[in-house]
């Protein structure tokens, strides 16, 4: 890269709220050979205005050792513009710097705002958050309620149990200067017993003179089912109190506006002339006084009036939120206001200020709340509800007690519905405040927190650097392009208005789409076996990714990243039997009995991690990099290849594919040449068959070796083998290999894919039959890439044929959907499905990146 090369980079969200300065963390990917890992570089404003301090670490390399992606973390000034480039060079000396301190017993994140103390033993993780030496948080942990049922009799007894957190490891991962993070690890604990389950990790980042802390929040779960009920699931805080009751505040963000209020209000039925403007001060967050004199009788009236001790807000559905207090404990709750969709942010503080705390896709998720107790005591708890106990607690048992394989179209006779070793992912933020925030501040802390600071290049720039592989620009310079391009969007808008319209939120599902539809109900298959949630099938994630990429557009971004935080938690196993697995398709995430490599693979999820260089992602990919050793336990073939001499029997593809992603991860993550090594052992066991990627698809496999063992050149369909992302990620393979045998056996099968059997015979005497060559609009994407390497224009236009003849290309979603009547007015189209939206959306974009000059003229 010549030194004067500058990256753009601009601002996800432009021209979003900020009064306040921001941490902002990113991530860019590089050429062969454009940046080693040495030199240094620098941000700037891309109006000159001078650079910004700078923390960069590689993610990923390159095969000759020069960085693949790098990551970079700033404390952006809120006066900055949305526009920035980096560039070689050094940047200048931050003025403030993080200063990590560890001892035994603690770990200490000075931002030269606020001292954090962290706890890396015991229930409570975090002791301490001091600003200016005033104490603004005096502690917090994890608590879980958890919920035991029982049927003697007939009678039916529940149990609630209190449990908290404990720490068990707590590693620095990152100590400045700009940015650090801290990773916690640990178990909860029975509050009155000895029992600890619900395993957690946490991190925690700060920024350099910035006032707040991102925490990202796992927790897995490891009871049984039918036994263990999560009530409630949260984080507590302990918040001083001080000064005047009428000087504390509370606040929780609403629908539009901010519910604000003190545990003695300046309410009265005397309440006039001076005492209203004060009350009117008060409302706003401002400290107000009186004159024990002057003001006696106004006084009196307050001792006279109810002290309200607690306050909660309940999000008990995506459309719904209650807001309560109450005087004291033995009292009845008194309803405050409902609404619809809170913000997610509460405050809690009085003189001197206080900490607010916000929690991340606050309704998407529900059910969630805050709660605040003891606002007229001397010390506060807010308490941020992942799983709010004024719900029903979770249920996290199947929908039967026996498979539906024919009927439903699920995908094994052995039940297998556990959730054991699944995950979810939270993500929040804190700021420890020197007074009571105003409206201004309220607003960019709720900006910030619903729709995190990021920074990203220009689609062009990705385009350039072969970000992830292959696929095209947006391109409209001719009818028929045009016309693919507002299908592509077309599809996007109708899943952005169906998640709405279907109302796909909720703790376990947000982030999920739903597989295929039922015209006859007006509703999709929701309890339809294997045709509910999509779990990943025919590699959706991929889809709005490289959507993404092309267009540079933050609700895609948004959309690609809440399916990505789902997809890679809820709908993969991180640790039991099936560690390394995900379960397919199903009315509950977890209850297929199909548990495969290809929902878990860390292609999917690399797209997030690279450019966020979010480290929960990593351990996601770091988790899957064995998965070829779990299927000696689950044979992913076991219904058609019985026991032999094989430790276990897998597909070229989804199976090998999805390992080959691993590998390939972690190849370029850490140079671990051992994986490296692993995946060429395969690619050389396909070269050795009789027609390389087109035998099979099936092979005896050892992972202990990495050796694949022909079992016949036509045992399985191949359309299994490409629609599950297997090709995006051997193509991106194929740029780091340099391996012209295994890109030629990549054409080959691309260009064989949609041969008629004749023109197969020729090729390969009668070996393979084309009947296991279904599904032709699933291969596009292979056969573009083919055609566009041999030059064949009949590939080529065969391929559009396909693409074209689809009905994602002849129909406007928007203008062709139905009104019909379910429950409610709906638009539906009543064809629909994700697999096929999904695959046809990328498999179009690639093909307009490898045989764009074959696309017929005439407008489709």
């Amino acid at each position: 890269m010549a030194t004067e090369t500058k990256v753009k980079l601009s601002r996800l969200t432009k021209d979003k709220v900020a009064s306040m300065p921001v941490g902002m963390t990113w991530g860019i990917p590089w050429r062969e050979g454009e940046l080693r890992r040495e030199e240094s570089l620098l941000l700037a404003q891309a109006d000159g205005e001078g650079a910004i301090p700078l923390q960069s670490w590689p993610t990923a390399y390159w095969p000759d050792g020069s960085v693949k992606w790098s990551a970079h973390a700033a404390a952006v000034p809120h006066q900055a513009t949305d526009s920035f480039v980096i560039k070689k060079g050094r940047g200048p000396i931050p003025d403030k710097r993080v200063i990590v301190r560890e001892t035994d017993d603690t770990i200490t994140l000075d931002t030269g705002v606020m001292l954090c103390t962290l706890g890396k033993q015991g229930a409570h993780w975090l002791r301490s958050i001091v600003r200016q030496g005033a104490e603004v948080c005096s502690g917090g942990h994890l608590i879980c309620l958890k919920e035991s049922r029982s049927e003697v009799s007939g009678t039916r007894t529940v149990k609630e149990e209190p449990f908290e957190s404990r720490v068990h490891q707590a590693v620095v991962e990152q100590n400045g200067p700009i940015r650090a993070v801290v990773k916690l690890s640990g178990r909860h604990r029975a509050v009155h017993g000895s029992r600890e389950w619900l395993p957690f990790t946490m991190r925690l980042y700060v920024y350099a003179g910035l006032e707040s802390i991102r925490l990202v929040h796992t927790f897995h779960y490891d009871g049984n089912p039918n036994e263990d009920f999560i009530k409630g699931l949260g984080i507590r805080f302990a918040v001083p109190m001080r000064g005047s009751h009428y000087n504390r505040h509370v606040r929780f963000a609403g629908d539009s506006g901010y519910f604000s209020e003190s545990p003695k209000t300046l309410h009265t039925r005397r309440t006039k002339g001076k005492y209203r403007d004060l009350f009117e001060r008060q409302t706003l967050g401002e400290t107000v006084d009186f004159d024990p004199q002057e003001d006696g009788y106004f006084l009196s009236l307050l001792d006279d009036s109810a002290t309200w001790d607690s306050f909660k807000l309940v999000q008990d559905s995506s459309d719904h939120y209650r807001i309560w207090k109450q005087t004291k404990a033995v009292c009845s709750w008194v309803k405050v206001t409902d609404g619809q969709r809170a913000g997610g942010l509460s405050y809690v503080g009085g003189e001197g200020g206080g900490l607010a705390a916000g929690l991340r896709h606050f309704w998407e998720k529900h059910p969630s709340g805050f709660d605040v107790q003891g606002m007229a005591e001397a010390e506060a708890t807010l308490t941020v509800w992942l799983w709010s106990p004024d719900s029903t607690p979770m249920d996290l048992r199947h929908y039967d007690t026996e498979t539906h394989v024919e009927s439903s179209y699920e995908g094994a006779d052995e039940l297998r519905a556990t959730p054991y070793g699944i995950a979810n992912t939270s993500e929040m933020a804190l700021w420890c405040l020197a007074a009571t925030p105003g409206p201004e501040l309220l607003d960019s802390l709720l900006a910030e927190m619903q729709d995190p600071s990021l920074l990203v290049c220009e689609p062009a720039y990705y385009h350039a650097a072969r970000a992830f592989g292959y696929w095209s620009l947006a391109d409209r310079s001719s009818l028929a392009k045009a016309s693919l391009e507002q299908r592509l969007d077309g599809i996007i808008a109708f899943y952005q208005d169906e998640v709405e319209q279907r109302k796909w939120y909720g703790f376990w599902d947000y982030g999920d789409y739903m597989h295929s539809y039922d015209p006859v109900r007006h509703v999709w298959n929701y309890d339809l076996g294997g045709c509910a949630w999509q779990n990943t099938e025919l590699a959706p994630n991929m889809w709005l990714w490289i959507m993404f990429l092309r267009s540079g557009r933050r609700d895609i971004f948004r959309m690609a990243e809440a399916m990505t935080r789902h997809t890679s938690e809820v709908d993969v196993y991180h640790f039991g039997e099936y560690a390394g697995l995900g379960s397919r398709h199903n009315v509950v995430h977890w209850g297929c009995g199909c548990k495969e490599a290809r929902i878990a693979m860390a292609g999917l999820h690399r797209y997030y991690y690279y450019l966020t260089a979010d480290e929960r992602i990593g351990d996601v990919m770091d988790e899957v990099r064995d998965s070829d050793f779990t299927t000696v336990n689950l044979d992913p073939m076991r219904a058609y290849f019985p026991k032999d001499e094989h430790p276990t029997h897998i597909r070229v593809g989804p199976d090998w594919a999805a390992f080959s992603s691993n590998w390939m991860t972690r190849w370029e993550r850490y140079e671990d040449t051992f994986y490296r090594d692993k995946m060429m052992v395969g690619i050389e066991c396909i070269k050795e068959a009789n027609y390389g990627l087109i035998s099979g698809p099936t092979y005896g496999y050892d992972p202990k070796t990495g050796v694949l063992t022909p079992l016949g050149d036509d045992n399985y369909d191949r359309h299994l083998a490409i629609c599950m992302g297997g090709p995006q990620v051997w193509f991106e393979l194929a740029g780091m290999l340099k391996d012209p045998k295994w890109e030629e056996m990549l054409v080959d099968f691309g260009v064989y894919y949609n041969k008629s059997q004749e023109e197969k015979d020729l090729l390969t005497k009668g070996a393979i039959s084309t009947k296991h060559f279904g599904h032709p609009v699933l291969s596009a994407a292979i056969v573009a890439f083919g055609a566009y390497y041999k030059q064949d224009q009949e590939t080529a236009r065969a391929c559009w044929s396909i693409l074209l003849g689809n009905a994602f290309a002849r129909v406007d979603l928007k203008v062709d959907a139905s009104h019909v009547t379910h429950v409610n007015d709906l638009k539906e189209i009543d064809w629909m499905n994700t697999n096929e939206a999904a695959q046809w959306s990328l498999n179009t974009i690639i093909a307009l990146e490898f045989i764009p000059d074959t696309l017929p003229e005439e407008q489709r």
